[in-house]
């Protein structure tokens, strides 16, 4: 992929001198002529109206079109898997046998469940809206000569665009004018500062983000004013391309819902599988007639089916999603919450997310030395160090003057708006205000006689001020501009010396500013840009550069020791990427690639040699997609953060897309599953905690619904086998269903989370939900309490005892090896530990479902429509409760023993 979709869009064949063998050449290096030639415009008097008309008839208006997929057809999508045809089914035939209360309450899970994820999906829609947000609706043009306003739909290729401070770009221009222009493209790049731009042809190879003469659809003018050619309009634009990429990114499963499908698949064939022999056998051996049959056949399916698996897996996503939204972490998706815990790699963007997106001085450099400088942002009290020491500022005679100049040259302002001070004016401008307030606490006093801007063509700025000392001509600008200057008056001066300390501070990613003062003799008024050099003193350098967030390297950190790598991803220079990211410990050997090195690979390239590189620098939208994809290939689960436009892309295309709720564009929180409400880097590692903890409990329980739910569908397929009266009816079955996903599975949501979850590293999604170890518990506690209950009952009806009465024990011996089971699933510590009461809400959910059982067995309607009884204190309770201690007490054997042979297995290990 290149930095432009097609080689087409970008390119046109030279004309010079007509040769037409000449290799093609893209828009920013072509000049002025070949410009005119290829769009067959004119720099001066731009396009003809009726030429205008034409071509706006043959390509379309200058717009992004949206499609969107009908409503109904996304409802009857949620319809399609595997568990909902079979619970359908089950339904169907409840409703045909006239068992309304199965068919009512297995039709409500049903559409339940599709309704939560027909809202989710929806929700995702927004960021395409929020893209065509962007475009301006009137500009200026230049059309046979005339200037006019005209709607900025109405733009063709080739037409004449008059650019002003404070507008909107409204489609990709080639500059063909630009005094004093500087644009602010975050949407496209991420990068705060705003970019001085040029006419001038670059070459070739030149990234997006430093494609000078170019400007882009959605970007903003800062400063300055210019002319433009259109080269591109509506979808074939930069930001067009952008909202390609969104549309055309599939939402895919997360992680999660890709193992509960395939696990309701398995469990769904597996039931019906069941019950078709059950029938088949139950038929052919005549043991219920063929009506009875089928009744006791749906009866198996309704009880096996762990139909409160969904809602039980919702509340538990649910109330992962609550536990987030306290600690400022917005899921907009509930599956989303726990794809955090399988995630193994979270790309960042660097500018604002693992950075403060403050410009601030780091260093300076004076004739007396260098320096480095720490809290020097606005309202804080900076603190100078040479050569890692501590000094008083006011004991160093050559800072005053810098700081005089730095202040006195700003023209950015602050501003405290809720709690915060926020910068009005450049970055660059903002960090050197910030430097002189922090060091003296004051605004800087400025009688000013006359200034001249900063004009990409001289690279400097300057300010006649009066001060102290009388007239001073204060200037302010790239280094090596000054050096010539100063040069030009003063060929002793040693720029050799300096140059150094501006490569130094280049190489760590910092942006480099000279700073330097000169005398004027009274009564001059303005500014003579002749005399600027003479008798010029060079007061120093200053290093500035977007500070890493404190809180972001311990995050960092914390994600390493849980096994989750973090890549930096940034439109940034690779040396300021490579600088920041050292500083935060991303890895201990880096290794950078930029944007326009990887457009010469392959996807297949990249995705072999992707997993090599921890910073991605210079790079486009399109360049971030293709990241996140070749790291999925390599089977990762992939967090993409960010917070521009540009990564909209990226962060629908990741497993889990996590925006910044503070500093985030409209589209990129659209286009995210979550949204940091501080935009603080490290609120993502609490929610790969809570992630892993969610799964957790979701896993605890399934492990809980499946074998308890199994229990119910073997007493009926026992009994069949047997020849045996059924112990259980169809309404108790119905019963123990429904109160259990009313209380009993929910216990699981107010488990806290276990010690040394962190340490276990991402889950492997491969493996599924269920272990080997999982399925074989299923099955033998599916075993231990379907044969408790039946021989229970076979025991009791052997005593002469009534049916009813061992129907109603078999119920509660159900319930209470549910009980006591839940126990022991809810932590991997042995049951009688310091975490037995730490989830208080489990016994208030179990005193509530004893309650329940209280009403069912001792009230005479619900005795009529459960066929219960009052079976007395040994029989309803007493042999029950030896039932549930007897499953206690097998399942926390077998947890002992493993318990003891994972330490015995880490203890070899060790010793090896």
């Amino acid at each position: 992929m290149r930095d432009f979709e097609e080689v087409e869009q970008t390119t046109v064949e030279s004309d010079d001198n007509g040769d037409d063998g000449a290799p093609s050449r893209p828009l920013w290096q072509m000049d002025v002529h070949q410009l005119e030639q290829h769009f067959e415009t004119n720099q001066t008097l731009g396009l003809s109206s009726p030429v205008a008309r034409q071509r706006l008839q043959e390509n379309g208006p200058n717009e992004l079109k949206t499609v969107k997929e009908s409503w109904v057809k996304r409802l009857l999508s949620q319809f399609n898997n595997t568990i909902s045809y079979v619970l359908l089914a089950t339904a169907l035939i409840s409703l045909f046998l006239r068992h309304y209360p199965d068919a009512i309450v297995i039709g409500t899970v049903i559409i339940a469940n599709a309704l939560i994820g027909f809202f989710q999906e929806m929700s995702a829609d927004g960021a395409l809206d929020k893209l065509k947000a962007l475009l301006v609706s009137h500009t200026s043009v230049i059309r046979a000569g005339k200037k006019m306003t005209i709607a900025a739909r109405d733009l063709v290729v080739g037409d004449l665009v008059q650019l002003e401070a404070g507008d909107r770009i409204p489609a990709d221009l080639r500059l063909l004018a630009a005094d004093n222009l500087t644009i602010q493209e975050a949407v496209l790049t991420g990068e705060a500062a705003a970019v001085v731009k040029t006419e001038d042809t670059l070459p070739v190879a030149t990234a997006l983000a430093d494609r000078t003469n170019m400007a882009f659809a959605g970007t903003a003018i800062s400063t300055g004013s210019g002319t433009g050619v259109v080269v591109a309009t509506g979808q074939k634009t930069e930001l067009g391309k952008i909202q390609q990429a969104v549309a055309e990114t599939k939402t895919k499963l997360t992680p999660l819902m890709q193992n509960l499908n395939r696990l309701g698949w398995q469990l769904s064939l597996a039931i019906v599988a069941l019950a078709v022999v059950m029938f088949i056998i139950g038929a052919v051996l005549e043991i219920y007639s063929l009506p009875v049959l089928l009744i006791a056949v749906v009866t198996m399916v309704v009880g096996s089916m762990p139909e409160g698996m969904p809602a039980s897996v919702s509340v538990v996503l649910a109330m992962g999603t609550r536990q987030l939204a306290h600690k400022k972490a917005i899921v907009k998706s509930l599956p989303a919450v726990e794809t955090l815990g399988a995630v193994d790699i979270v790309n960042t963007d660097k500018t604002g997310t693992l950075t403060k997106n403050e410009m601030a001085v780091t260093d300076i450099v004076t004739a007396a030395g260098a320096f480095t400088v720490e809290k020097s942002n606005y309202a804080q009290t900076a603190q100078l160090f040479k050569a890692e020491k501590q000094i008083a500022w006011q004991d160093e005679l050559t800072i005053k003057p810098l700081l005089q100049i730095a202040g006195l040259t700003s023209d950015a302002a602050f501003n405290l708006k809720n709690g915060r001070w926020e910068l009005t004016g450049e970055p660059t401008d903002g960090a050197l205000a910030a430097l002189y307030h922090s060091f003296t606490g004051q605004q800087p006093q400025l009688e000013e006689i006359d200034s001249l801007p900063f004009d990409s063509a001289i690279r400097y700025s300057a300010r006649l001020a009066k001060l102290d000392q009388g007239q001073m001509l204060l200037v302010k600008g790239a280094p090596q501009t000054l050096f010539k200057l100063i040069k030009k008056f003063n060929p002793k001066f040693d720029s050799q010396k300096w140059e150094k300390e501006v490569v130094r501070l280049a190489k760590q990613g910092k942006r480099v500013v000279g700073l330097a003062s000169q005398a004027i003799a009274p009564p001059v008024a303005m500014i003579d840009q002749t005399v600027i050099g003479q008798q010029m003193e060079l007061q120093g350098l200053v290093g500035i550069i977007d500070p890493p967030r404190t809180e972001a390297a311990a995050a960092v950190k914390q994600l390493h020791y849980a096994g989750v790598k973090v890549k930096m991803i940034t439109g940034d220079d690779p040396n300021t990427a490579a600088t920041i990211a050292k500083k935060l410990g991303l890895a201990d050997q880096l290794e950078v690639i930029t944007g326009p090195e990887m457009a010469k690979l392959s996807d297949e390239q990249l995705a072999q040699q992707v997993d090599r590189y921890t910073v991605f620098a210079r790079t486009t939208p399109q360049d971030k997609n293709r990241i996140v994809q070749a790291q999925q290939k390599r089977g990762h689960i992939v967090a993409m953060t960010g917070d521009g436009v540009n990564d909209a892309p990226a962060l629908k295309q990741a497993d889990i897309g996590v925006a910044m709720g503070i500093k985030g564009t409209d589209v990129a929180k659209e286009a995210a599953d979550m949204v940091l409400a501080d935009d603080n880097f490290a609120t993502i590692q609490t929610a790969v905690r809570e992630g892993r903890h969610v799964f957790d409990n979701i896993r605890k329980s399934i492990r809980f619904l499946l074998p308890t739910s199994f229990a119910e569908g073997l007493i009926v397929v026992l009994s069949i086998l047997l020849d045996q009266q059924l112990p259980l009816y169809p309404t108790q079955l119905l019963w123990i269903n429904m109160v259990s996903a009313l209380t009993i599975q929910f216990a699981f949501i107010f488990e806290p989370i276990e010690k040394g979850i962190m340490a276990r590293g991402p889950r492997q999604i491969g493996q599924g939900i269920l272990t080997k170890a999982d399925i074989a518990e299923i099955v033998y506690v599916s075993l231990l309490i379907a044969g408790l209950g039946i021989g229970a009952y076979d025991l009791l009806v052997a005593l002469g005892i009534p049916a009813l009465v061992g129907s109603t024990m078999t119920l509660n011996i159900i319930i209470f090896g549910k009980i006591f089971y839940l126990f022991n699933l809810r932590t991997r510590q042995p049951v009688f530990s310091k975490y037995f009461f730490q989830n208080k809400m489990a016994f208030v959910i179990i005193g509530v479902l004893l309650l329940l059982q209280l009403l069912i067995i001792y009230l005479p309607f619900m005795q009529d429509v459960f066929y219960t009884t009052n079976p007395g204190l040994l029989w309803g309770w007493g042999v029950p409760v030896i039932a549930g201690l007897m499953v206690l007490a097998v399942t926390e054997v077998i947890k002992l023993a493993k318990l003891y042979l994972n330490k015995r297995h880490l203890k070899l290990q060790h010793l090896e």
